[in-house]
C-alpha cells in the first residue's frame, strides 16, 4: 500500500463521547504509561518494490543491412560481429505505445560516430509479456519499428546515405538519446552529436532542419568551423528530454557539464517551445551527486515535477550509484539548484515475490533484493498508480552488467514507488 493509499484508507477519528471527554488528564496519562506497546501498523509504506520484469535477448535483430562491420571480427562478450541485420538494442528512451505496448528508442548503435555508420536509427514498437511471480522473466515481442529518414533534404550537412532516395539516418549522423511525442503526434528527438533537436512526423521523416542549442557544440558537431573549439564533451548532449503535459513545451537536459563550467557537477535543463520553434531562455540548474556522474533520463511526472535517473559509469558488482530522483521546478535551494528527492535506489529494490528468479549461472542482482546493475539506465516512464517503467541501455555487445560472461539483454521492469502519484514530493 502506498503512502497515498494509506492516507485515503484511514477513517477520520470519531468525536469522543461525553463520558470520554470527562476522563481526567491524570487518568489518561496513567493509561498511556501502563498500556502495552502496540505492534507496527499494517499499513506501513512498502519500499520501492519490483512488480514485473520482462527480458529481450541481447541477440535480437530486425530486418536490414548487415551491421557492426566496423567493430572488427573478434568476439565481444562472446558475440562475434558483424551481425545479420539490425540489432534491437541501446534503449535510451521510451514512450507509450497504447494497449500495453511501448516505443523504445535505440541510440546511435555502437557508442561512437566512427563505428556506427551501418546502424540505422529506429524507434522500436515493443510488447512486454510481464512476469509477476517467480518462474523466470517475462518476454518482450518486437512488433515493428519506425525508421528515421530525411527524404526532403532538411539536414544541411552530408549524411551517410546522402545520395539515396530515402536517405535513412544512421548512428554516424546522429546519436539519439531521447524522444517525445507532441500534441499533434509528431516526434521530437534529442541528439548528442550537436547537440540538436530533431523534429519528425509520425513516420520518422524529418520535417525541418536539426535545431541546435545556441552557444553549445560537441567535438562531433558537423558544423564546427575551422579553429572553433567545442565546449561540450562527446556523448554529453541531450540525454534526457521531458515534455509538458499539454504537449507543447520540451525540456531537454544535457548529460554532462560544459567544459568551460568551473562546477563540473552542474547540468542544465532547457525549455523549448514547439509552437514557435524557439528556446525560451528559461533554464534550471541540476547538481550531480559527484562530478563524473551522468543523468540517464528526464521525464515529466506532472506540470512541475520531473523524474531524473542519475548514475555512475560502472556496471555489475562494481556499480555503486544508480538512483531515481524527483525534482520540482518550484522547489529551488538557496544555491538556485533544483532540490532532489531520492525515490528509488536501483541497486536495492525489494522483490518479495522473487519475480526475478531463477537466475542463470553467474547472474547478479536477482532475488529478494533486486538490482539493476547496468552501466547505462536511460529510460523511465510513469505508468500511474505509483508505478514506473524502467529499461536499460545494453550497449550491445559491449556491456555485461547482469552477468560478467554474457552481453546484457534489454530488461524492462515495473517498480512501485509508494507515494509517487501524490501532488507533492514523496
Amino acid at each position: 500500500m502506498s503512502v497515498l493509499d494509506g492516507l485515503l484508507s484511514r477513517a477520520a477519528p470519531s468525536v469522543p463521547s461525553t463520558r470520554t471527554r470527562g476522563i481526567s488528564f491524570g487518568v489518561i496519562v496513567a493509561l498511556c504509561l501502563t498500556a502495552p506497546a502496540l505492534p507496527a501498523r499494517a499499513d506501513t509504506p512498502r519500499p520501492p518494490t519490483l512488480e514485473a520484469r520482462a527480458v529481450l535477448p541481447a541477440e535480437t535483430f530486425e530486418p536490414g543491412p548487415v551491421s557492426g562491420t566496423l567493430l572488427g571480427t573478434s568476439p565481444i562478450n562472446g558475440v562475434t560481429p558483424p551481425f545479420p541485420g539490425q540489432p534491437v538494442q541501446g534503449f535510451s528512451a521510451v514512450i507509450e505505445g497504447g494497449h500495453g505496448t511501448f516505443w523504445a528508442l535505440s541510440d546511435n548503435g555502437y557508442g561512437a560516430k566512427a563505428n556506427s555508420a551501418d546502424f540505422l536509427l529506429r524507434l522500436h514498437h515493443i510488447a512486454p509479456a510481464w512476469e509477476t511471480a517467480a518462474g523466470g522473466p517475462g518476454t518482450i515481442t518486437v512488433l515493428g519499428y519506425i525508421g528515421l529518414s530525411d527524404p526532403s533534404h532538411h539536414v544541411p550537412f552530408p549524411i551517410v546515405n546522402e545520395g539515396t532516395a530515402d536517405r535513412l539516418l544512421t548512428g554516424a549522423d546522429f546519436d539519439l538519446e531521447s524522444v517525445r511525442r507532441d500534441r499533434h503526434g509528431d516526434l521530437w528527438f534529442g541528439d548528442e552529436f550537436g547537440p540538436f533537436l530533431l523534429h519528425t512526423d509520425a513516420e520518422g521523416r524529418l520535417v525541418e532542419a536539426p535545431i541546435p542549442l545556441p552557444g553549445v557544440k560537441s567535438p562531433s558537431n558537423p558544423t564546427l568551423g575551422p579553429g572553433e573549439v567545442p565546449n561540450l564533451p562527446n556523448s554529453r548532449g541531450f540525454e534526457g528530454m521531458a515534455i509538458a503535459p499539454n504537449g507543447t513545451t520540451l525540456y531537454p537536459m544535457l548529460e554532462g557539464p560544459l567544459t568551460t563550467d568551473p562546477d563540473q557537477r552542474h547540468l542544465t535543463i532547457f525549455e523549448f517551445d514547439t509552437r514557435s520553434r524557439t528556446w525560451t531562455g528559461t533554464t534550471w540548474n541540476y547538481h550531480l551527486a559527484v562530478a563524473g556522474y551522468s543523468i540517464g533520463d528526464l521525464t515529466a511526472l506532472d506540470r512541475h515535477r520531473f523524474l531524473v535517473i542519475e548514475r555512475d559509469n560502472l556496471q555489475g558488482t562494481a556499480a555503486a550509484f544508480k538512483k531515481v530522483y524527483v525534482v520540482d521546478t518550484r522547489n529551488l535551494g538557496p544555491d538556485e539548484f533544483l532540490v532532489k528527492h531520492e525515490i528509488v535506489d536501483l541497486l536495492s529494490i525489494a522483490d518479495p515475490d522473487l519475480i526475478s528468479l531463477p537466475a542463470r549461472p553467474g547472474d547478479i542482482g536477482l532475488g529478494a533484493t533486486f538490482s539493476f546493475p547496468f552501466q547505462t539506465i536511460e529510460s523511465i516512464l510513469p505508468l500511474g498508480h505509483s508505478r514506473v517503467l524502467l529499461l536499460n541501455d545494453n550497449n550491445f555487445p559491449f556491456s555485461a552488467g547482469r552477468n560478467p560472461t554474457l552481453p546484457d539483454d534489454d530488461e524492462a521492469i515495473i517498480v512501485r514507488v509508494p507515494g509517487l502519484d501524490a501532488k507533492a514530493n514523496p
